[in-house]
This record gives structure tokens, sequence and C-alpha cells, in this order.
């Protein structure tokens, strides 16, 4: 019984590496033609994943589990920046680094030093040749706009907690576990205006266009401020987010291997999976997602 987390390199193969969505499609061709069900992170994805399954005799059941978020009490804040924005991800086209990176190149040139900071966090993915020239070669963002790379989570929720908002343009996601994190730490988030990501975010965070670049401008110039009312309305709304729990996760899981498996118990005693007695019930086809690729 695999766990699929999205279908990213078959639905947007501009996005994925060069013969990717090939390989993608054919595991999810054998998943669809030989497992009995199939664990997916979110309703978008279960929606993607439809027309994959259908064409079974007796297609495989299909759950949803929303992973949960893990993101603790952080350190206070590691940077001395005020005000400063951060987008978390491996940088790679999908993300849209580049929006931000052309946005703070505009901004630092009209603002100077008075223009916000922009931190980000993540390894360095594909084809982002021009993102990375933005980072390595642009004078005008020099001292405004830092990378930190791949850093421990640790670090990343202590920088994200000190963060204005957690800024995630991207154009397509499965999940969006940055989002989460965010909002468990109580820091506001402006994001694309995607399925996953209002599964994950509800009514919390403010929804862009990832094309509309003058709406993120406005929002980020907003956020920045001491005194901003957009900030503050979407503290207000984040009262009423609920995180989602990893112990509603295995619960679900749980209920399901049961379903299928009468009298195989899904989890030891201590509460962790018990890998040899899943493995004689026909084992986890697939490895975990990627936290925040």
């Amino acid at each position: 019984m695999p766990l699929i987390h999205d279908l990213i390199p078959v639905e947007h193969p501009e996005f994925a590496r060069p013969g990717h969505a090939d390989r993608h499609l054919k595991r999810i061709a054998n998943t669809a033609a030989l497992a009995d069900a199939i664990i997916v992170n979110s309703r978008h994805t279960a929606r993607a994943l439809a027309p994959h399954v259908a064409a079974r005799a007796v297609p495989p059941r299909v759950v949803v589990a929303p992973l949960g978020i893990d993101a603790p009490k952080a350190p206070a804040p590691a940077l001395p920046l005020d005000p400063y924005f951060v987008v978390l991800g491996t940088i790679e086209p999908r993300k849209n680094h580049l929006l931000l990176l052309h946005l703070w190149r505009d901004l630092t040139a009209r603002m100077g030093s008075r223009a916000p900071r922009l931190v980000v966090i993540g390894k360095r993915g594909w084809e982002n040749e021009n993102v990375l020239d933005l980072l390595e070669r642009c004078g005008t963002t020099q001292g405004t706009v830092t990378e930190l790379g791949q850093v421990p989570d640790r670090e990343a929720w202590s920088v994200l907690r000190g963060a204005r908002a957690l800024l995630f343009p991207s154009f397509a996601e499965g999940y969006g576990l940055p989002l989460g994190e965010a909002l468990k730490l109580g820091v506001p988030a402006i994001c694309s205006d995607l399925p996953a990501l209002r599964e994950v975010g509800g009514d919390a965070p403010d929804y862009l266009d990832p094309l509309d670049g003058a709406a993120w401008r406005r929002a980020i110039l907003d956020y920045a401020g001491p005194e901003s009312p957009g900030r503050a309305a979407q503290l207000a709304r984040m009262t009423r987010w609920t995180s989602p729990d990893w112990g509603d996760h295995f619960a679900t899981v749980d209920r399901l291997l049961g379903s299928l498996a009468p009298g195989e118990a899904a989890l030891s005693a201590s509460g962790g999976w018990d890998m040899p007695r899943l493995a004689g019930a026909g084992g986890i086809v697939g490895g975990p997602p990627s936290p925040r690729g």
C-alpha cells in the first residue's frame, strides 16, 4: 500500500527534470494496477490520481490522510533583520523564486536600505540558472536578499518565527508543508491560490495569483509595516486555524490497514509502525515524501 505525495511531474512536466514525467507516470500506472489501496496527502492529490485508477475493474481505494505538521516551539529568531520575509523550499522553477527576486531587485532599487529583507531557505535544485544568476550576481539586492541554503529544521523554524510572513508563490503543490509549519509557528503566510494550499491553510493565509506581481508587491509592502492591517487581519484569522495532526494521519491509515487485512495490527504497541508485520501484509511501496520539495 503506497503513499502518493503528488502527480506534479505528470501534470506539470515543464517543472520536472528531463525524463522524470515518464518515470513518474510508470510509477502511478504500476501503483494503480497493483495496489489494494492508496494513501494520498490531500483531496487535490486524490482528484489528480482518480483518472489513473479508474480503468481497473475494481479500482484501489484512495484514502486522504493529510500529513501532520512538525513545528515545535522554536528558539528566538536567529537573524537580526527587521522586517524580513522567508521563502522556504527547494530552489526550482515550480517554486517561483524568480518572481520574488525580481520584486526584491525593484524594491531595493526604489527604497534602498529601507527595503524589507528576503531570506531564502532551501537547497538548490534543477533548471534554475536565472534564479542563481540573481542570487549570485545581482549587485542591487546584495544586503537585502540572503540565501541560507539547506539548514536543519530547528534553524529553519527559528528564522521563520521572526519573519513578517512566509512567502509561497508556487505554481503547483501536492500538499504545502511550509505553509503548515508557518501557521503552526504563528507566522502569517502570503501564498499562491492553489487547491492543495487552501486545504492546509483554510481561510487563514492571504492567497494571490502567482503571476500577479503587483499584488505580491502590495502585500509585501503592507506586511512589512509595523502597523500592517493585512497582517493584523491574518493573525486574527489564524486563531481559528487547526493544524493537521500525525495522530489523525496514522489513525486513518490504521483503519485502512485493518479493513484490508483484519487481524493485522498496523501499529505496534508503542504507537510506531510495525515494519515486519506490515511487510507480511503486503509491504509499503515507495518511500516517504520529500518534506518541502
